[in-house]
C-alpha cells in the first residue's frame, strides 16, 4: 500500500524569485487536530482520514511537508496605517503549495503559526490558538453568506507555548485561498524598480484570477478594472454584514478579491459608522464606515505599481488610473444599494429608495438599535416601534413601498425573501470570545462546532438558540479586539 500523498502544484515558484524564500516549518513537540473544516475538506475533494491521520497531523503542524513539496515563505511590503513599509513577508506562515480540483480551479495550502522565517524581523514566527480560531470562525461565516474570502482546513495545537503579554497556547492555521497575492506584492517590487517582475506578476494574476482578461483588447487595463470591480463588491458585501475587517493596510488586499487576515475583525452591534474595535486602530483609520474610502486608498497605492504598464505616456496613464478609481466609486455605490435595496426587501428600484434606506440607518444610529438584530426583525415585521414615533413613521413608508403596487412579489414572499438576506446568526463578539475561551480551556472544539452550525446557515432559526442572536450585555460597551501577533 502506498504512503499517502498530497499532490501540490508551485507555479508561483515560476515568478522571480526575489518574491520568495524556500523554507521549512519549524517542528513542534506535540501536535494535535482541534478542528478539521469537513465541509470545506469535501470543497477541496480532500480525503478526511488522511488529514486525520499521523501523517495528515505531520503536514498540517508542519512537522513534515507532504511528498514531491517544496514549501516557501512569500515576500511584500505593504502601507500599514498609511506607513509604507518596503520588507514584509511571511513571517510566520508557509506556502505549501497549490491545490488543483478536478474542475480546474486551484487553491493555495498555507501554514500560518509554521515558525520564522527571513521575513520574521524579530517575531517567534508562531500564533495562538485564540486568534487562529477567530480567523476559522469568520472565514465560515463570510462564506455562508456569500462574501468572498480565504477559509481554515485545520487548527493544529501545537502542544507548545508561545510568549505574548502572557503565556499562551500555540497554534498552527491552515488556511485556503484563491491565492496570497496581495497589493503588497505589487509594491514590494514597485519599491525595487522591478518593473519587468512586475510586469510577470501581472501576467500570472491575469492568467491564474482573470483569465477573461487575456484576450480584451487592452489586457492590463481589463485587469486592474476587473479587481477593482471584486474589491468594490467586497466591501459593500462587508458593510451589509456589519463586518469590521480592522487592519486594512495594503499587504491585506488579496488580489483574487477574497477576504484574509482577520486579526482585530469584529462585527458591529449597535449601529455607528465610527465603530472601531481594533486596540492598534487609535486614530480609526480602519473605523466600520472608513472601509469603502480607505480600500479606494489602497487601490491608488496598487494603481501607482502598475501605471507603467497603463500606458507609455504617463499623462494618460494617470487619465486611465483616475478612471479606474472613479470606477471603484461607481461601483461600490451600486452594490450598497443594490445589497441595502435587498435587505430592506426591495425587489424594484424606485426614487425614494436611497432617502428609505439612509433613513432607516440615520433611526438605528440615533435609537442606539442593533444593527443585525434590526434588519432581521423587520424581516419578521416585529421591529419595536412605540413610543418611537420616528421609527413608526419611517415602517408606515416602508410597508407602503414594499406594497404589491410597487414591488412585483407578495408582501409575505417580501418578507421571506428578506429572512434569505438578513441573517439571524452573526459571529457576535462576546459569543465568538466565550468561544474562544472555552477552546484554550478545553483544548477540544465541542462550543466552536456548535457555534458554526448555526453560522453556516445564519438564516435559518433554531429553536432555543437566543443567545447566539441576542446583542451583547451592557458590560461589553467598550469591547476591543487585538491583532494576535
Amino acid at each position: 500500500m502506498s504512503a499517502p500523498s498530497w499532490p501540490l502544484e508551485k507555479s508561483f515558484t515560476s515568478l522571480p524569485e526575489l518574491l520568495f524564500e524556500h523554507t521549512r516549518a519549524t517542528p513542534v513537540e506535540n501536535p494535535s487536530l482541534l478542528a478539521i473544516n469537513t465541509p470545506l475538506v469535501k470543497l477541496l475533494e480532500l480525503d478526511e482520514s488522511i488529514l486525520r491521520s499521523s501523517i495528515g497531523l505531520s503536514w498540517l503542524s508542519g512537522n513534515s511537508a507532504p511528498p514531491n513539496t517544496t514549501p516557501i515563505a512569500q515576500a511584500y511590503a505593504g502601507h500599514q496605517f498609511g506607513r509604507f513599509v518596503p520588507s514584509l513577508g511571511d513571517g510566520r506562515a508557509l506556502l505549501l503549495g497549490e491545490h488543483r480540483l478536478s474542475n480546474g480551479e486551484l487553491y493555495d495550502i498555507q501554514l500560518k503559526g509554521s515558525g520564522r522565517t527571513k521575513f520574521s524581523r524579530g517575531g517567534d514566527g508562531r500564533a495562538a490558538l485564540g486568534p487562529m480560531v477567530r480567523e476559522y470562525i469568520v472565514g465560515e461565516f463570510l462564506s455562508a453568506v456569500g462574501i468572498p474570502t480565504t477559509r481554515a482546513l485545520a487548527v493544529t495545537i501545537t502542544g507548545e507555548s508561545i510568549q505574548r503579554e502572557k503565556p499562551l497556547i500555540g497554534a498552527i492555521l491552515t488556511r485556503v485561498a484563491k491565492s496570497h497575492i496581495r497589493i503588497g506584492t505589487f509594491e514590494y517590487l514597485h519599491a525595487r524598480s522591478e518593473h519587468a517582475a512586475i510586469e510577470q506578476l501581472v501576467n500570472y494574476c491575469i492568467s491564474r484570477h482573470y483569465p477573461e482578461c487575456q484576450e480584451a483588447p487592452d489586457p492590463v487595463y481589463s485587469f486592474c478594472k476587473r479587481f477593482i470591480e471584486r474589491t468594490a463588491s467586497l466591501v459593500s458585501q462587508w458593510l451589509h454584514v456589519g463586518f469590521i475587517h480592522g487592519v486594512l493596510n495594503t499587504d491585506n488586499i488579496t488580489i483574487s478579491g477574497q477576504s484574509i487576515d482577520f486579526g482585530p475583525c469584529a462585527f458591529i452591534d449597535t449601529y455607528d459608522p465610527a465603530t472601531v474595535f481594533s486596540s492598534i486602530d487609535v486614530n480609526a483609520r480602519y473605523a466600520y464606515g472608513a472601509q469603502p474610502s480607505i480600500m479606494h486608498w489602497n487601490l491608488a497605492r496598487f494603481l501607482e505599481t502598475v501605471l507603467f504598464l497603463l500606458d507609455d505616456d504617463t499623462t494618460k496613464a494617470l487619465e486611465k488610473a483616475r478612471d479606474l478609481l472613479q470606477h471603484f466609486e461607481t461601483v461600490f455605490h451600486a452594490d450598497w444599494h443594490l445589497g441595502i435595496r435587498a435587505k430592506l426587501g426591495l425587489n424594484t428600484t424606485q426614487p425614494e429608495d436611497a432617502e428609505l434606506a439612509t433613513d432607516f440607518l440615520n433611526l438605528l444610529f440615533s435609537n442606539k438599535l442593533d444593527f443585525t438584530q434590526s434588519f432581521r426583525l423587520i424581516s419578521e415585521s416585529s421591529l419595536p416601534l412605540e413610543p418611537n414615533h420616528a421609527l413608526s413613521h419611517w415602517h408606515k413608508k416602508w410597508i407602503d413601498r414594499i406594497h404589491l403596487s410597487k414591488n412585483k412579489r407578495s408582501t409575505d414572499a417580501t418578507f421571506s425573501a428578506m429572512k434569505q438576506t438578513n441573517p439571524l446568526y452573526i459571529p457576535r463578539n462576546h459569543i465568538v470570545e466565550k468561544v474562544l475561551s472555552t477552546c484554550q480551556q478545553t483544548l477540544d472544539s465541542k462550543e466552536l462546532d456548535k457555534l458554526l452550525s448555526f453560522l453556516r446557515a445564519p438564516y435559518t432559526e433554531v429553536p432555543a438558540t437566543e443567545v447566539f442572536h441576542t446583542p451583547p450585555p451592557p458590560e461589553w460597551k467598550g469591547y476591543k479586539t487585538f491583532c494576535g501577533t
